[in-house]
C-alpha cells in the first residue's frame, strides 16, 4: 500500500467520524422524564421475586455441608486469636450459623446482622459484657480482685469502660471468651468509619472471637493496615455458597418500585419478629394507645413506663429505654414534643397498617 492510498484511508477514517457526531448532535433527544415510569408496587414485586424457582438446590446443599470439613480449623483458629472472615459468592448466613450451632456449644453467640438499614453497636457491646460475665460466674473463674468490682448492670456503663472489660488481661482465663456473628460486616447499618472502627476494636478484645462476613466486592476498602493486621487479625476463608440472599434482601429497597403501607408493616413485622417478646409487649402497649388515642400526639415517656410496669413488661426505666432505643435505630418509632412540653412517642404508621401489624405480632 503506496503513500497516497493511506492518506485517502486516514482521512475516510476521519471524515466518516466527524459525520456520525454531527449526525448524532442533531437526532431529537427524548423528552421522557424518570419520574414518569410506571412503578411497580414493591410488595407486588417481592411476592413475585419469592415465587422465582431456585435451582440446583441439590448442588448448593452439598457445597455448603462439605465445609463442615473446616469446622475444627476455624475452631482452632479462633482459639488462636484470629477472627474469621467468610467471603465469596452466596449467602453465607446459614453457613455461619450451623459453625456456631457445631462448633461454639462451649461458648455464649452473639449475632448481628449486619444487612439491617442500622444497628446499635453500644447494645451489641453489653450483650457481651453481660454473657462473659455470666460465663466466668458459671465456670466460678471470677478472681477476687478488680473483677468483683465490675458488677451489673452494664448497661449504665460507658462503651469505654464494656471495651476495657472485654479486654481484660488480669483475668487469667485460659480459654475463656464470647463469640460475635456479623452476616454482612460491610451491610448498610455499618458501613460507615466509625462502626467499623468500634467493630475493630470489638474484635481486639482479649476475650472475644469474631466470625464476620462480606460480600461487596470494594469491602476491604474499609479497613486500614492497623484494623485488618492488628484489630481484626483477619483469617480469610473463601466459602462462595451460590445460595440465594433470601434473608439479606428483605431489609433492601428494589430499584424501580415504589414501596407502600403494605410493605411498611412487613418491614416492621420482620423487625419486631427478631426482637424479645418483652420488647414486642411494649411495643405493643404504645400501638394499643395510639390506636385508642388517635387525636393524641402520641404517649408520654412517663405514662409508657407506668404502663409496662403493671404488667411487669419492664423492671426499670433503664430497660424500659433499652427498648425504645432498639425501635428508634429501626425506625419504629418518632419522638414528639407536644404542647404540654412533654416527650410522647409515636408510631409513623396510619391506623390501617398499624392494626395490621399488631396482628401479625400477637
Amino acid at each position: 500500500m503506496d503513500v497516497d492510498e493511506i492518506d485517502e484511508e486516514e482521512f475516510g477514517f476521519s471524515r466518516n467520524y466527524f459525520l456520525a457526531k454531527e449526525l448524532g448532535s442533531s437526532r431529537k433527544k427524548s423528552a421522557r422524564k424518570l419520574s414518569e415510569i410506571d412503578l411497580v408496587d414493591e410488595e407486588e414485586l417481592r411476592q413475585v421475586a419469592a415465587n422465582i424457582e431456585p435451582k440446583h438446590e441439590k448442588e448448593v446443599k452439598h457445597l455448603i455441608s462439605s465445609y463442615e470439613s473446616s469446622y475444627s480449623n476455624w475452631l482452632f483458629a479462633l482459639r488462636c486469636g484470629f477472627a474469621l472472615l467468610m467471603y465469596g459468592f452466596g449467602s453465607k448466613k446459614a453457613l455461619m450459623e450451623d459453625f456456631a450451632t457445631k462448633s461454639l456449644t462451649e461458648y455464649s453467640v452473639v449475632v448481628v446482622n449486619g444487612y439491617l438499614q442500622s444497628i446499635n453497636l453500644k447494645q451489641v457491646v453489653i450483650t457481651l459484657a453481660e454473657l462473659l460475665w455470666d460465663q466466668l460466674k458459671l465456670g466460678r473463674k471470677t478472681p477476687s480482685g478488680s473483677l468483683c468490682k465490675s458488677q451489673q448492670p452494664f448497661n449504665t456503663r460507658s462503651m469505654s469502660y464494656l471495651l476495657t472489660f472485654l479486654d481484660k488481661p488480669d483475668l487469667e482465663v485460659e480459654d475463656c471468651f464470647v463469640c460475635i456473628l456479623v452476616h454482612n460486616i460491610d451491610g448498610p447499618g455499618l458501613r460507615d468509619s466509625d462502626s467499623q472502627q468500634c467493630l475493630a476494636r470489638i474484635a481486639s478484645c482479649s476475650h472475644v472471637r469474631m466470625v464476620a462476613s462480606i460480600d461487596h466486592v470494594n469491602a476491604p476498602l474499609l479497613w486500614d493496615k492497623k484494623m485488618v493486621h492488628t484489630q481484626f487479625d483477619w483469617y480469610w476463608c473463601h466459602v462462595p455458597t451460590f445460595a440465594p440472599y433470601k434473608v439479606e434482601t428483605k431489609f433492601f429497597p428494589f430499584i424501580l418500585a415504589h414501596g407502600g403501607s403494605a410493605q411498611s408493616v412487613k418491614t416492621a413485622s420482620i423487625v419486631l419478629q427478631s426482637l424479645t417478646p418483652n420488647a414486642q409487649n411494649v411495643f405493643k402497649v404504645l400501638a394499643e394507645h395510639q390506636l385508642a388515642h388517635p387525636d393524641e400526639e402520641g404517649m408520654p415517656t412517663n405514662n409508657l413506663y407506668s404502663t409496662c410496669r403493671e404488667r411487669f413488661l419492664v423492671s426499670s426505666q433503664v430497660t424500659l429505654n433499652s427498648h425504645l432505643t432498639e425501635f428508634k435505630d429501626h425506625e419504629l418509632i418518632k419522638t414528639k414534643r407536644n404542647s404540654d412540653g412533654q416527650d410522647c412517642l409515636c408510631i409513623p404508621l396510619t391506623n390501617e397498617a398499624l392494626q395490621k401489624l399488631i396482628a401479625e405480632i400477637i
